[in-house]
């Protein structure tokens, strides 16, 4: 006998009168009791390693697959949760506005003071020059119609009130005109040196990152804030040299602040950066200004000054929100409070209800017609039954979209159907049925293209149903509908809840074939949807119907599992 087999034996009692096997059973226990393995290890720990090596070998089987699933759909989930309360652009845009209009009282009849315009303005100045103000607008015109007109004319004018200084700074000193100027101003001495070598080199590779002195951040905060963001962006999204490009017009409204808030800023700097810096500072009192409040109402445009386009602002001025998912079920988002939409703007409800009730019709339909087809193919010889299944499952080889026009040309007032009802005297020519744009249209095409999804797993359980059951019945007594509902019956049951399932959840996702032969009263919550998704882009609305949907079904699919028993469904077998 082998050494493998002489250590399978170990824990084994030892015979008594076999003394070399009462020595192996001695060697194979520790001194504190414990069962050794053969390489002299705790038997417990020997197991528990040899266990975790098959767990690990098991996932690294199925670690590709659970990657695959991850990725195609764990993660389009949690990103359609995630945009469907995300609002990062408001407060990422717009930080000094959201910080002070956060103490404005929404209820005043008036728009907020000139501190939250100015910061408004350093705010919408950046965004217009890194093309984030359309997006913001487009996203808060979501929730009030008319801002996103409002914040692109607002992008197109707003350099106007940085022109007005920048002109003056320049017909003071033409050295502000140069972009040598700005970079010593604001640049750390290492970080210049660095820059300059870089430039004089060829600009070859990535410039060093700009970092202000300490000097200017001291001094010149908002004018350094507003040169940070002109530099990166130059670098970073345009690819082009600070030594060459003169910063943005709202740099120079920025200096003109600081100077203003700090008369003696040139006594931290040296050189030509300083004289600079005190002959502008001596010539501020002659300066033309501008007040922001009153330049964005009166000359930029009127609804600056309309209390309500600021409530929108402050509302939706956190990094989440909940208003796509009140927007969703016909509700909204106000400085008050969550209120109802206008009656003419309630339609996701509507929407909602239809698609489950038509949803529940189309199951129904592919139930009773169903069940027949796939009772025959069961019963049938199996070369009649082959031939028939083919017929079952050519609809997957002709294309979705060619079976659904088929259904418009069917259906329609001047169609196949409603010729065929006039030749044979059914109907008037003049009172021809209407069966397309609506829900009936709708419901009579899916229901044909869901059938072979409800055949199959009805058939799939039939086959197995022993016909000797239903012989043995009768043999008893039985009728043929006794036989049929009492015996047969019970036993597809589990067919029709697979099948059910299957369907109701195809048929509640779709959206192709309503919108072609649904019209206005045949459309799901679906087709709304991709509306969101393909043309108003409002991607927040749709991540949330998309959720309030996949909710639905869940529960849904909770209730079947309570009522009938998910475990009862069967594919067969």
């Amino acid at each position: 006998m082998s050494d493998a087999t002489n250590d399978s034996t170990v824990g084994a009692p030892a015979r008594a009168d076999d003394p070399q096997a009462q020595k192996r059973a001695d060697q194979n226990v520790s001194k504190s009791g414990q069962m050794l393995a053969a390489d002299g290890t705790p038997l417990k720990r020997s197991l528990a390693r040899a266990l975790r090596r098959q767990k690990l070998r098991a996932l690294m089987l199925i670690a590709p697959l659970l990657i695959f699933v991850l990725l195609t759909f764990i993660a389009p989930i949690a990103d359609m949760l995630f945009r469907s309360v995300e609002n990062e652009i408001v407060p990422e845009t717009l930080p000094r506005t959201v910080e002070l209009l956060g103490s404005w009282d929404h209820e005043s009849d008036e728009a907020p003071g000139g501190e939250v315009f100015e910061a408004f303005y350093y705010d919408m100045a950046l965004a217009a020059q890194l093309k984030n103000h359309t997006r913001l607008g487009t996203r808060l015109n979501y929730e009030t119609t008319g801002i996103s007109s409002l914040f692109r004319q607002s992008g197109r004018d707003i350099e106007d009130i940085g022109d007005v200084y920048l002109d003056q700074f320049e017909d003071l000193n033409e050295a502000w005109e140069e972009p040598a100027t700005w970079i010593a101003l604001m640049g750390d001495p290492d970080w210049r040196a660095g820059y300059t070598e870089w430039f004089d080199d060829g600009q070859e590779g990535a410039p060093p990152g700009f970092r202000p002195s300490e000097a200017a951040e001291e001094m010149l905060p908002r004018t350094t804030a507003v040169y940070q963001n002109f530099a990166t962006f130059t670098a970073g999204a345009r690819r082009d040299s600070l030594a060459e490009d003169e910063p943005w017009p709202v740099a120079y409204t920025a200096l003109y602040q600081d100077l203003m808030a700090t008369p003696a800023a040139a006594d931290a700097f040296d050189g030509d950066t300083a004289a600079l810096l005190r002959e502008a500072a001596g010539a501020l009192s002659d300066f033309e200004t501008v007040d922001f409040r009153s330049y964005f109402i009166d000359e930029i445009d009127e609804d600056w000054g309309d209390p309500n386009v600021w409530a929108t602002i402050q509302t939706f001025s956190g990094p989440v929100t909940s208003g796509y998912f009140l927007n969703a079920v016909d509700m909204r988002q106000t400085a008050d409070g969550a209120a109802m939409q206008p009656e003419d703007q309630q339609i996701y409800g509507l929407l909602f209800k239809r698609t489950l009730f038509m949803s529940l019709t189309i199951m129904g339909c592919c139930i009773l017609l169903a069940y027949p087809v796939a009772y025959l193919l069961a019963n049938l010889p199996m070369r009649t039954a082959n031939l028939l299944m083919i017929l079952v499952l050519l609809p997957f080889w002709t294309s979705l979209l060619v079976r659904t026009s088929a259904w418009k040309v069917m259906l329609q007032q001047q169609g196949v159907i409603n010729d065929v009802l006039v030749w044979l005297g059914l109907i008037g020519d003049g009172s021809r049925l209407v069966m397309i744009n609506n829900q009936f249209g709708t419901i009579v095409a899916m229901t044909h293209i869901l059938l072979p999804f409800m055949i199959l797993p009805m058939y799939s359980v039939m086959s197995t149903i022993p016909p000797s059951y239903v012989r043995a019945a009768k043999s008893l007594g039985a009728t043929n509908w006794t036989a049929f509902w009492r015996v047969y019956f019970p036993q597809s049951v589990p067919g029709i809840g697979a099948g059910s399932i299957l369907v109701f959840i195809l048929a509640i996702g779709y959206y192709i074939t309503p919108e072609i032969v649904g019209g206005t009263t045949g459309t799901f919550i679906s087709n709304r949807i991709a509306y969101h998704i393909s043309s108003s882009l409002n991607w927040g609305l749709a991540a949330a119907l998309g959720t309030i949907l996949l909710a639905v079904v869940l529960i849904l699919y909770w209730a079947y599992d309570k009522i009938v028993g998910i475990d009862n469904v069967k594919l067969g077998g």
